[in-house]
């Protein structure tokens, strides 16, 4: 207690109220909307997960895809295409990927001047690699034959594709995160169709370059979809506000910086 009766803060407490506490208002209707997107996008595509997950385990249902379609994208190939798809596994890769990330972060955090949005970015590719690291080895899906693919052998196991769940999760919560704030139709729709977008490519690379099964790809998908359900609802949870709830932190307010 200080002698004027004023209550003495932590010293890091300015610091966490201007960079890491971000909170806005919103209507009752609109948190109640954004707690049911969550919870739908968690339910519906950890259950397509788990579908694709035991179509994979016992070799039955959307399994039988794998074998044709990877087939098909084998008769598409060529030399002029071939260097594109490499490009995506390259630029959405293992060693690529995680620099994008880190900078995109830091100069988010540093352009914004909040680190909210862009730990729960950090925070839900970390996650992805997590669950991808612990999820082949268990699952023990095997890769296409080593002689199908175009950017040197790779023999480890193959679901869920890694390059497509990052790559889903960076572009999908990139998108949503930003959209959030602006709170625009045209903005989100142009936001999520260019994500959705850089998606497909990735998905299209992984089957035509033969490391990955449509299986694999699709399952990278809905885990994605999952992971940015529960983001959803904790970015609802810490930052949204209705009238007559107290606010801990700076207001943040729609398109005041874009970000």
């Amino acid at each position: 207690m200080k002698r004027n009766g004023s209550v003495d803060r932590p010293k890091h407490a300015g610091w966490h109220q201007k960079f890491i506490v971000e909170e806005r208002r919103l209507p009752a209707a609109a948190r109640r909307r954004l707690y049911l997107t969550s919870t739908v996008l968690m339910a519906v595509r950890l259950l397509g997960f788990l579908i694709l997950l035991a179509a994979v385990l016992t070799y039955t249902g959307f399994e039988r895809l794998d074998q044709p379609v990877e087939n098909w994208f084998d008769a598409q190939r060529a030399p002029s295409t071939t260097g594109f798809m490499i490009a995506l596994a390259i630029i959405f890769g293992p060693i690529a990927l995680p620099i994008i990330v880190l900078v995109v972060t830091v100069s988010w955090t540093i352009l914004a001047k909040h680190a909210w949005r862009p730990l729960l970015l950090a925070a839900a590719m970390l996650l992805g690699v997590i669950l991808a690291e612990i999820l082949a080895p268990l699952v023990k899906h095997p890769r296409p034959p080593i002689d199908l693919m175009l950017f040197g052998p790779d023999t480890s196991f193959s679901f869920p594709s890694g390059h497509v769940l990052g790559t889903s999760d960076f572009l999908l919560m990139l998108a949503l995160l930003i959209a959030s704030r602006r709170q625009k139709t045209v903005f989100t729709f142009a936001a999520v169709a260019l994500a959705v977008l850089g998606i497909f490519a990735q998905v299209v690379s992984r089957l035509y370059l033969g490391y990955h099964w449509i299986s694999d790809t699709s399952a990278s998908i809905a885990l994605s979809m999952v992971i940015v359900g529960a983001v959803i609802a904790v970015d609802t949870k810490r930052t949204v506000r209705i009238h007559g709830e107290p606010v801990s932190g700076p207001l943040s307010q729609p398109q005041v910086d874009g970000t």
